[in-house]
């Protein structure tokens, strides 16, 4: 395990060091594979894609180690390319009223509900940077397979068991031993059942999809809370009606036999976020380092391009200037005695 760090990468350079050198100095540091994670609190769901985009594209240019952006979304439904606009059960007029908006993303999967009181995590990895559990290189499946591992160990860090279900992408509670197993290799299974429409005893807490291009990932995972579980009923999550949906709050008040107490204190959604992200750490098998701000992320990018400006990669060679050439042909000719 390489640990985890939990630090801002601006305390990562002396202040003593100054120009070219400091600069260099924190190349350095953000060179040094990890996953750098932020959380912004509630954020716009266009907001959240055109985020998504710009990390991407940094990612994509080396410019910046993986990143993992941690939030909420305002209620929101998002229908990925396999979405069947008949599992939407609200009419427009409705969605509006509640002030629900509909976006069609390209994450793999059907229809979702996102809204307060639910963690959204959005990894920005380079797969090419990762190795699965048998020391590969990390596909798609492998990533989506720790991504469940990640939640199911958030889930034991509040004393829940989960785990899951097989053919079906997420995290449950309620899952019997027999049933914690990876389901199949399709990464197309992403949103939440309603808790209303359950036929059995699994609880989905954790959805999950994702997109990959050039090897970026985007998209990620939603994470149950305090949701208001209501929000579902206006769906057909994933097209699946018959399976339930649960939340941190709810399965707490389930081990306390009904209503929370004041001597129990749920998280809060910035405390579970900073548990997620340890976990991300600990099941990758990365550092982990807290970053403050976008602008902070935006600041090392920037640093990075500048230096690189300076310090040539490693693998490029340097030209021999003409004067030296000249002179190395000179001393090669035969001098007359």
């Amino acid at each position: 395990m390489k640990g985890c760090l939990q630090r801002t990468l601006k305390n990562e350079v002396s202040p003593k060091r100054g120009g070219l050198v400091e600069r260099a100095g924190r190349l350095a540091t953000i060179n040094v594979a990890m996953i750098q994670y932020l959380y912004l609190g509630r954020v716009g769901y266009d907001e959240g894609l055109r985020l998504q985009a710009e990390m991407a594209g940094l990612v994509g240019e080396g410019r910046l180690q993986n990143v993992l952006l941690l939030l909420e979304h305002p209620p929101v439904l998002t229908l990925g390319r396999n979405a069947n606009r008949a599992n939407v059960l609200a009419s427009d007029e409705l969605l509006a009223r509640r002030g629900v908006t509909v976006h069609e993303i390209n994450r793999g999967g059907d229809v979702t509900y996102h809204g307060p009181g639910q963690l959204v995590g959005y990894p920005i990895f380079d797969l090419r940077t990762l190795r699965n559990p048998n020391g590969g290189r990390m596909g798609p499946v492998d990533f989506v397979r720790l991504m469940e591992e990640s939640l199911i160990h958030l889930c034991g860090d509040f004393g829940m068991r989960a785990g899951r279900v097989q053919g079906l992408t997420g995290v449950w509670c309620g899952v019997s031993a027999g049933m914690e197993r990876p389901g199949t290799e399709g990464l197309g299974t992403e949103g939440l059942g309603n808790s209303d429409r359950s036929a059995g005893p699994e609880r989905k807490i954790g959805a999950i999809g994702i997109h990959v291009a050039k090897g970026i990932t985007s998209h990620g995972f939603a994470f149950n809370v305090t949701t208001d579980l209501r929000g579902f009923a206006l769906i057909v999550p994933c097209g699946i009606p018959d399976h339930a949906v649960t939340s941190l709050e709810r399965e707490l008040e389930h081990e306390l036999g009904g209503k929370l107490d004041q001597a129990v204190n749920l998280p809060s959604l910035e405390m579970v976020a900073h548990q997620a992200a340890r976990q991300f750490g600990l099941v990758f098998d990365e550092p982990v380092a807290w970053v403050e701000s976008v602008e902070a992320l935006r600041a090392q990018a920037a640093t990075v391009a500048e230096v690189a400006r300076f310090f040539p990669a490693e693998d490029t060679p340097l030209r021999v200037p003409a004067e030296v050439e000249r002179l190395r042909h000179e001393e090669s000719r035969p001098t007359r005695a």
